[in-house]
């Protein structure tokens, strides 16, 4: 079942596949690795212009490990989560220091790195490197729980998720693992999403557990649960933060401003100076003089 599960779905990802400049042939194992950290939890569409601009800015882990913290944090605007563009720099100077410059192609190496989790290790050890490695992320594993599982709702991440995933794949090496790796993922992005699944577009429809079964609806407590994992924005910290990130980034010349200045961008004075020591204790917001708040340089 693996194997045609596996002929069918490469050849409907062969015709159906999104143009995404980073499966262009020829991208360099560097720019497989920022399209990764920057697509996590972020649109794709959003995510294209800034990849586009960081290569222009920094093409190689060295030019980004010599860039002001400041630069990249701006250059990172709006991709949420502002934590990875300081971690991402981390990462370029260990692999400058450790590696010679050229991103390793080892998972265990790439797990050693700063910033990088078990997804993306694998990720680009596989759509970098061609490595047969499982790549699970939320629409690997949607796709499998409906398909393989019998089950609309898509559990929390489990270790288990890699050899459950990594028993669909081929034996030994070669391109035919990295290709149905990134069909499952493409699968889960187009065709099985989350609420709306267009299963009459599916070209593994007639091996999906689920619709064997009838396309059962999950009872009311899984929905309940699966309704809490999901976060709000509107009225967090999260959102908080992001105000005080914007203002700082967009300082000319990512001048100080002052305090009292950034206060006013957030109504709730304790939720504000919550957020602002966040940033502080993240390393992404420093105090440059009494009453003054900057990027760090």
């Amino acid at each position: 079942m693996a194997q045609s599960l596996r002929a069918e779905l490469i050849s409907w990802y062969r015709e159906h596949a999104r143009p995404l400049p980073w499966r262009r042939p020829g991208t360099s194992p560097w720019a497989i690795l920022l399209s990764e950290v920057m697509s996590q939890q972020t649109p794709v569409q959003r995510v294209i212009p800034s990849w586009e601009d960081w290569l222009r800015r920094w093409p190689t882990p060295r030019a980004l490990s010599e860039a002001s913290t400041a630069e990249v944090l701006h250059a990172w605007g709006r991709l949420g989560y502002p934590r990875r563009a300081l971690r991402l720099k981390e990462c370029a100077g260990v692999i400058v220091e450790n590696h010679g410059g050229e991103v390793p192609d080892d998972v265990e190496a790439l797990l050693a790195l700063p910033g990088i989790g078990a997804y993306t290790a694998r990720a680009v050890a596989c759509f970098a490197f061609g490595k047969n490695v499982p790549v699970v992320d939320t629409n690997v594993r949607r796709v499998y729980e409906r398909a393989i599982e019998g089950a609309f709702l898509t559990p929390p991440a489990r270790a288990r998720d890699l050899q459950r995933v990594g028993a669909l794949l081929p034996e030994g090496e070669g391109p035919e693992g990295p290709e149905f790796s990134v069909a499952l993922m493409e699968l889960g992005a187009l065709v099985c999403t989350a609420r709306a699944p267009r299963c009459e577009d599916c070209p593994i429809v007639g091996r999906c557990e689920w619709q064997r079964l009838g396309c059962p609806e999950p009872d009311e407590e899984a929905l309940r649960g699966a309704r809490r994992r999901v976060q709000k924005f509107e009225g967090t910290d999260r959102q908080a933060r992001g105000r005080i990130m914007a203002a700082l980034r967009e300082s000319p010349g990512f001048a100080p401003l002052p305090v009292e200045e950034v206060k006013r961008l957030w109504p709730d004075e304790a939720q504000w100076s919550r957020a602002l020591f966040s940033l502080i204790e993240d390393g992404l917001v420093e105090q440059d003089s009494p009453g003054y708040l900057r990027l760090p340089l």
